[in-house]
């Protein structure tokens, strides 16, 4: 038997084809193996291939089971028609008792071409742990493939009480996975700063600015966009009494979040952090950008600084790429969101910000409010709310400082 032939219609894959790309023998294969060779080809020659695969099996004395393969049918009929989503066909992967679950707990298995050693390696040794429950009876693949819920649930459990013990050489998968995961985020965080930081300079080279600098002024003006330390530090109660925001009494801000019983309202200090950290290098660029190239006078409320936002042109700064300033914007679909009406993702356009319409302009104004606040106590706007020769200067290289911590 070959392991493919050509027909008119494409490519129809032959059981010793499937055993190839699965490294085992027909005898042996998984319903897994099946279903990963199947998507290798088109959902037309893929049904087209059923019939010659379930023969070779059979001959092999290995014929699965019907359940496998009426939902094998009905999933390939569903992406032959366009009306499979990525959850169907994942769904239908998980299904056959031996690939894990996209997500578990707070780990999220990326796809195959994207994951790093250490995932690759998880998730092998997970497939393994997997096909040996098969093996054993504790996993029935056709309630899986049936739809039984109680059987989907225990499913995870199984995967969940897996990835929680500790391997023979100690390593936790859960553990070291999130770390990685961690430190990915962490990478990903500093080159966005580093590529903001290089495009607000190329936005500071076109003005000029004073070559002196007032270190304490900076300092206190780049911790309004980066707040340092503890928020219990002493480092910050002297940042809040030297803007004069509040008085001793009011200082042990975060204690009542800790032992509220989830009624209380966090205090200011607490609230403003909370906003600050809730706005992004996208949103600080926009402003930074138009107050620049506004100078001073420039209106500054935080009315204004949200329409900056939502105005904001990335495309005049060189060099900028937004993917990396946007990559973990909720104000941009995520690709569930992204689709279009024929089931095919739609192209996303970063520099359309103003087009989405979750962006909520009101909301981006109340994070504003709190930077407004210390901005005016700064002189760094005036009492109309509008850029002081000091903020003209001081703000964007307070920033710039602030993204090179």
């Amino acid at each position: 038997m070959g392991h493919e032939r050509r027909t008119l219609r494409g490519v129809e894959l032959q059981a010793d084809r499937v055993a190839e790309l699965a490294h085992r023998p027909v005898a042996q294969l998984r319903r897994r193996d099946v279903a990963i060779a199947l998507l290798t080809v088109a959902a037309e020659d893929a049904l087209t291939s059923l019939p010659a695969i379930r023969r070779g099996l059979l001959a092999a004395g290995n014929p699965l089971s019907a359940p496998f393969w009426d939902s094998t049918e009905a999933i390939l009929q569903k992406i032959s028609g366009h009306e499979a989503t990525f959850g169907d066909v994942h769904g239908w992967l998980e299904a056959t008792g031996t690939e894990p679950t996209a997500i578990i707990g707070l780990h999220v298995w990326e796809e195959p071409d994207a994951r790093s050693p250490l995932q690759e390696e998880m998730h092998a040794r997970l497939v393994g742990y997997l096909e040996e429950r098969v093996a054993a009876g504790e996993i029935d693949p056709d309630d899986l493939a049936t739809g039984n819920e109680e059987a989907r649930r225990e499913y995870l459990a199984v995967q969940e009480r897996w990835m929680t013990t500790p391997l023979p050489d100690g390593r936790v998968p859960m553990t070291v996975l999130l770390d990685e995961q961690d430190e990915a985020f962490l990478a990903d965080w500093a080159a966005a700063d580093a590529e903001a930081r290089a495009a607000l300079q190329s936005v500071l080279e076109t003005v000029a600015l004073p070559a002196d600098a007032a270190e304490l002024w900076l300092t206190l003006a780049a911790s309004v966009a980066a707040p340092q330390g503890d928020p219990l530090s002493e480092e910050d109660k002297e940042f809040a009494r030297a803007m004069e925001w509040a008085e001793d009494e009011d200082l042990d801000f975060g204690d009542a979040l800790d032992d509220a019983d989830g009624d209380e309202e966090p205090d200011e200090m607490s609230a403003a952090i909370a906003a600050v950290c809730a706005l992004d290098h996208f949103d600080w660029l926009a402003v930074m950008s138009s107050l620049v190239t506004g100078g001073p006078g420039t209106p500054a409320s935080a009315a204004d600084l949200a329409r900056y936002v939502r105005d904001f042109d990335p495309d005049k700064i060189v060099g900028l790429s937004l993917a990396v300033l946007v990559a973990e914007d909720d104000d941009f679909p995520d690709e569930d969101e992204d689709e279009g009406a024929d089931g095919e993702s739609a192209e996303l356009d970063p520099t359309g910000f103003e087009d989405y319409d979750d962006f909520d302009e009101l909301s981006i104004e109340g994070l504003f409010l709190h930077v407004t606040s210390m901005w005016s106590v700064l002189g760094a706007i005036d009492d109309d709310d509008r850029l002081t020769p000091l903020g003209w200067w001081g703000l964007p290289e307070a920033m710039r400082r602030a993204w090179a911590e």
